[in-house]
């Protein structure tokens, strides 16, 4: 339920129903737009039904929420939420570049694809420390040693860094490292995971699992914002079809739809969409065509020398080509992105 309060409403009567509801034990979530405060109530609403909340001095009206996903859905917040990341935006006027290799692999190979990424305009360096993979067999990941190159690389060209994290220990190696954490599709629905990184009130890149539904996804952020961390930025990367072109099957559909139900940023990864390099340019274009608030892609030095997913990293100059491109679509589009090549 929200409690919507009256335009004319003023501070000392939001403060009255805050306070009433506290005293019942509920949580509660505040939206202040332009014309009014809207009061999100979360927690057992039947502890309300001997109190008249709706005669209470300013308010307008309650309305039920039909949605499990409270705090990501629009009825709490209809405005469109902007998460600041260290003074980087995601989500606002100006389009966010998330890029670098699938996994850290060497302080040579990270700093040069940092130096390029920071070059070409992106505002986030990424780059996997632990990587799950499908193969017990495969590279796992460089672990604390590539978070600490990660933050060399930071400290060098600037950039935000985010990495993905896979479990509670990860999340706590993390931390003093990263800026944002990523959960990958795999862990979309690790409650447990969701709700460390939640606590952790860092940012999170929330990405979409491959057999997962947008109300499930949203449920998944729900988890997150439930702790108190409302920094959350959805990440559609593709999902599972009967289409074997792709790795995945890109569903541009998703960006409009997440954007008529929730106030969260979202932004699209064509990389692990793709699977396929060549195809990452023009998934690009589409994604950022379609309303999404940016990109992160896979870049690597040299693709072919990848010590994972090579197939679908874009080269240096093949980034720099789409951050020309994006330029573009951003100016057509009044949205911003600065390209510096």
């Amino acid at each position: 339920m929200i409690i919507v309060m009256n335009p004319k409403s003023n501070q000392m009567q939001i403060d009255d129903v805050i306070n009433v509801l506290k005293n019942a034990g509920l949580g509660v979530h505040i939206s202040q737009g332009t014309e009014r405060t809207i009061i999100g109530i979360i927690g057992d609403k039947s502890v309300l039904r001997d109190i008249p909340l709706e005669l209470m001095p300013g308010v307008e009206k309650l309305v039920p929420i039909v949605e499990s996903f409270k705090l990501a859905g629009k009825t709490f917040k209809p405005e469109p939420s902007i998460i600041d990341v260290n003074g980087v935006k995601i989500g606002g006027k100006e389009l966010t570049i998330m890029a670098g290799p699938c996994a850290v692999e060497s302080y040579e190979q990270i700093m040069e694809a940092a130096r390029a990424v920071k070059k070409s305009g992106a505002q986030f360096l990424r780059g996997g420390a632990f990587k799950p993979r499908t193969s017990p067999y495969a590279f796992q990941g460089l672990e604390e040693e590539g978070l600490k190159l990660l933050k060399a690389a930071k400290d060098e060209t600037g950039l935000q860094i985010i990495t993905e994290v896979t479990s509670e220990k990860a999340v706590e190696l993390s931390i003093p490292y990263v800026d944002m954490f990523q959960i990958g599709a795999r862990n979309v629905q690790n409650f447990q995971l969701l709700r460390e990184v939640g606590k952790s009130m860092k940012p999170v890149l929330l990405k979409r699992g491959s057999a997962t539904t947008i109300d499930e996804w949203l449920n998944a952020a729900e988890y997150i914002m439930s702790e108190g961390n409302y920094d959350v930025v959805l990440c559609e990367r593709g999902i599972r079809t009967f289409e074997t072109a792709t790795r995945n099957t890109l569903d541009i559909s998703a960006v409009p739809v997440v954007k008529n139900k929730s106030h969260l940023p979202i932004i699209v990864d064509p990389s692990h969409a793709a699977g396929k390099s060549k195809y990452v340019i023009p998934l690009s274009r589409a994604a950022i065509a379609a309303g999404a608030d940016g990109l992160i892609v896979e870049v690597h030095p040299n693709p072919m020398m990848a010590m994972s997913d090579a197939a679908q990293q874009l080269n240096l100059n093949d980034f720099d080509a789409l951050c020309k491109d994006i330029s573009k679509l951003a100016l057509i589009l009044e949205r911003e992105f600065n390209y510096y090549g």
